[in-house]
């Protein structure tokens, strides 16, 4: 992620706010804003070979030896339990940006290829987001914004507890603002086989608790998360009762075992 939480979403990006809104009587007023670009689920192979177009250029600009890993869609984008999320212009349907978000439902995370999460942690239904791609062209920042808000939404949906997130620097400083917390603490930076083994710190976020912290901090894009709705975004699905895990190994863990 390249966006920065702190400068929240240039005002000219958007297209037009409308007037607040008020659902429940006990819900709070909610403005509505549309955007020049729409977020959805990837249904079909047209809009899978867009998400797989827009991740090969985004990975090329910084990592352009693993981007060529990423030419052709990979096997884990058809996987049980996985969504890919694919930004599109409104002006010309052109791919803008992606995420990948894989939950522990069916199988455990990709990054349990490459390191143990705490026991705890492995209990609760977790999703990572994997594959992050955005466009370099104006604009981007938000395409950033709305997909990590287009991940927690799929998040409340899905009845997803914890958000996992792995970040290599410079990147995980952006987890940091949005309040995301080390899983190893003090462990710094882990390789991680699904991400070309590059040092990255591995990272969570609460789900249940996230409205009510972000308030807490005063958080730039509180409004923007919580107070505003977005028609142009669409993750489908609907809420679902807990369902355990599947019980299965875990990955044999590259390298040092980590503490638990």
């Amino acid at each position: 992620m390249t966006h920065q939480t702190t400068s929240a979403v240039a005002q000219s990006d958007r297209l037009k706010t409308l007037s607040p809104r008020v659902g429940a009587s006990n819900a709070p007023a909610m403005n509505e804003e549309l955007l020049p670009f729409t977020v959805r689920l990837v249904r079909n192979e047209g809009d899978l070979s867009k998400a797989v177009q827009i991740r090969h250029s985004a990975y090329a600009r910084h990592l352009p030896d693993f981007a060529e890993t990423l030419r052709s869609a990979e096997t884990a984008d058809a996987d049980n339990g996985v969504v890919v999320l694919l930004a599109e212009s409104k002006l010309d349907g052109s791919p803008l940006g992606t995420m990948r978000i894989q939950t522990n439902q069916f199988k455990p995370l990709c990054l349990e290829q490459s390191v143990a999460l705490p026991a705890w942690l492995k209990t609760l239904r977790l999703a990572e987001a994997t594959r992050l791609g955005v466009t370099n062209e104006r604009g981007g920042r938000l395409v950033t914004t709305v997909l990590f808000k287009a991940f927690f939404q799929y998040c409340q949906q899905t009845g997803i507890e914890w958000m996992v997130v792995a970040g290599r620097a410079p990147v995980d400083r952006t987890y940091d603002r949005l309040m995301f917390e080390d899983v190893f603490p003090g462990m710094g930076y882990i390789p991680l086989a699904h991400a070309g083994n590059l040092p990255h710190r591995v990272m969570l976020f609460n789900v249940e608790t996230a409205e009510v912290r972000w308030a807490a901090a005063k958080h730039p894009l509180f409004d923007f998360i919580f107070r505003t709705d977005h028609p142009d975004l669409d993750v489908g699905g609907q809420p679902h009762p807990y369902v355990p895990p599947m019980a299965m190994p875990t990955f044999a863990a590259q390298g040092a075992t980590l503490p638990m």
